[in-house]
């Protein structure tokens, strides 16, 4: 039987890995983040007081283990040796076919934009949430929420402006 830990953890999986791979840009460390959660989830389930919803809690836990993970040592280091490795290799066929994809540009620019920008697209347009609710579970004022998104679009729109098929105008 399964508990509703985990049922909860199964129905939000997806998001969270979304969620986490917004900050880590690796997938392979947003499974881990995410596993961590989970288990972290499961050490502390008897310290969930419910002041707000399982997702919400996860969310937050999701959010605050990625910023551990952005500022430990470990990150740190593997950022240098990319950033090197950027400067030796040279533009692949398959790297122009994906930067011609509209979503695809915009998926990268969403994910150029400083983490606290960067949270408030994610879940105000891919995960749907109110600027209310990410205030609540961000622990930030709603007017700082509205602030955030409307600087994240336009340095969005700044860095997608020229792009072929975008219209900012329609």
């Amino acid at each position: 039987m399964i508990n509703s830990l985990e049922r909860e953890f199964n129905e939000h999986h997806v998001m969270l890995l979304k969620l986490a791979y917004t900050y880590v840009k690796s997938r392979a460390m947003a499974e881990d983040i995410v596993q961590d959660v989970f288990e972290k989830a499961i050490e502390k389930e008897s310290a969930f007081r419910g002041d707000a919803s399982y997702k919400t809690y996860l969310i937050r836990m999701t959010i605050n283990r990625s910023y551990d993970y952005l500022r430990s040592w470990k990150y740190k280091q593997l950022s240098i040796t990319n950033t090197i490795a950027q400067l030796f290799n040279s533009e692949t066929p398959e790297k122009n076919a994906i930067l011609k994809d509209i979503k695809a540009q915009l998926g990268i620019a969403i994910l150029k934009l400083k983490p606290k920008y960067r949270e408030i697209i994610v879940l105000y347009y891919y995960e749907d949430f109110t600027t209310l609710e990410i205030a609540k579970f961000l622990n930030i004022p709603e007017g700082t929420v509205k602030t955030r998104l409307k600087r994240a679009r336009e340095q969005l729109k700044q860095k997608l402006v020229g792009m072929k098929g975008v219209d900012f105008d329609a």
